[in-house]
């Protein structure tokens, strides 16, 4: 099957234009070639990338409606499911996201194609950047081919095709993430080569051997064969004639080794906008708040909010029709990103019932409880709240209370 794919790829290769999802190739200044796959070698960047993919993929995507009477939850609509919980039979909503931030945040964007039965979506499947390419048509547009897993290739309409472009520059396509962060991602894997190298020889620089005389071709290689690698493999050699061990090139402390690939870290977290604490590098504090609900808060703000956005629009744009735009919306629950501890979850509960922005009902839900019903759906204030200039002065109702005690007797059992 593999074999199979290989000659596809290969027969394709001269025809078709591999796609801003497709295999992106980048020479550093180093001279080594850049590709998603080697970025994700480095430990910075996998974090970055299943920290936003992962946390997005497990927010509560679901429809929501605009009535008369304000906004509603409405899974009843027919996208509701396929964004939910299962676009297709192979695959669950969590992972096709999680695919799906994923290819937009490494490439310029994700394609996926809308499974249709005549004019209506039945479901949605990601397709795999390197298995996707496309050409120029001669009326210039589209024309857009894949590889399944089977190895066998297909064309896709256009018109099922659902792009969803990662950050752009000319308002239309996203822009390679490898192209555009090649001397980040270059320089963090040139460390991270040196580093390995380093180790490897037990943090030994590059030796060298002097000689005092001319060796004879076989003096030569006997002496490659007895003496060098020797002592990077830890051996004791005993050197004869003159001979001398040199090391050459420049110490790894010189080198700030160790303080280059955490510079590294903190290059790739910046790419990705990711606080470094967020994927375990804590050696600086962040300026995003001291608490853990702060720092959450910036990480939504600033990271997660433009990629919620993105997405929710593309929804908005390519799935749903003319007509269903004006009533009906997606949108992610971001609220349990939010949950502070439980005092601070009371102290906000509490105000949101007592001054009637939510009911007792509203805020069960929010904690996964069973509505109540009854009183409990109805929106409540306190009551005992008054203006100064009423301090020490009777109202309607006090007066009305007083004239029933009074009429019940129950003001002159308690003068006797």
């Amino acid at each position: 099957m593999k074999s199979a794919l290989k000659r596809v790829q290969a027969a394709l290769s001269g025809w078709f234009m591999p796609s801003g999802g497709g295999d992106s190739r980048v020479i550093h200044v180093s001279g080594a070639t850049i590709t998603e796959n080697k970025l994700l070698r480095l430990s910075a960047a996998w974090a970055c990338t299943r920290l936003i993919s992962e946390t997005i993929a497990t927010l509560p995507l679901g429809m929501n409606e605009r009535t008369a009477t304000g906004k509603r939850y409405a899974p009843e609509h027919w996208l509701h499911r396929l964004i939910h919980s299962q676009p297709n039979a192979d695959s669950t909503a969590s992972v096709f996201w999680e695919s799906v931030v994923a290819a937009m945040l490494l490439r310029d964007g994700a394609r996926v194609e809308k499974l249709m039965i005549g004019s209506r979506i039945v479901g949605l499947r990601f397709l795999a950047p390197n298995r996707f390419s496309w050409s120029r048509l001669s009326d210039g547009s589209k024309q857009y081919r894949y590889i399944d897993e089977n190895g066998l290739q297909r064309e896709i309409p256009s018109d099922r095709i659902w792009y969803i472009p990662g950050f752009s520059l000319d308002g239309k396509n996203g822009v390679s993430v490898v192209e555009y962060g090649v001397q980040v991602f270059g320089n963090a894997t040139a460390a991270d080569e040196a580093a390995g190298k380093t180790f490897k020889t037990g943090l030994m620089q590059t030796l060298y051997y002097k000689v005092a005389n001319w060796l004879t071709p076989e003096q030569r290689d006997a002496f490659k064969k007895e003496y060098v690698g020797s002592v990077e493999r830890g051996e004791v050699p005993v050197l004869e004639g003159g001979i001398d061990v040199g090391a050459v090139g420049i110490k790894p402390s010189d080198a700030q080794l160790l303080e280059s690939r955490a510079f590294s870290v903190e290059e790739i977290c910046r790419w990705f906008r990711v606080p470094p604490w967020m994927v375990g590098h804590t050696e600086k504090s962040t300026s995003w708040g001291t608490g853990i609900e702060q720092q959450m808060i910036g990480f939504l703000t600033f990271t997660l909010g433009p990629w919620l956005r993105r997405l929710e629009q593309s929804i908005v744009k390519d799935l749903l029709s003319p007509a269903e735009r004006a009533r009906f919306y997606p949108k992610f629950a971001v609220e349990g990103l939010l949950r502070a501890d439980s005092a601070g979850r009371a102290a906000f509960y509490a105000a949101m019932v007592n001054n009637g922005i939510l009911t007792r009902d509203e805020v069960r839900e929010l904690e996964d409880r069973e509505p109540m019903g009854g009183n409990a759906a109805v929106l409540t204030v306190q009551s005992a709240m008054t203006t100064l200039d009423s301090v020490g002065l009777a109202t309607d109702a006090q007066q009305a209370r007083a004239a029933i005690r009074a009429f019940l007797g129950f003001e002159e059992e308690q003068k006797g």
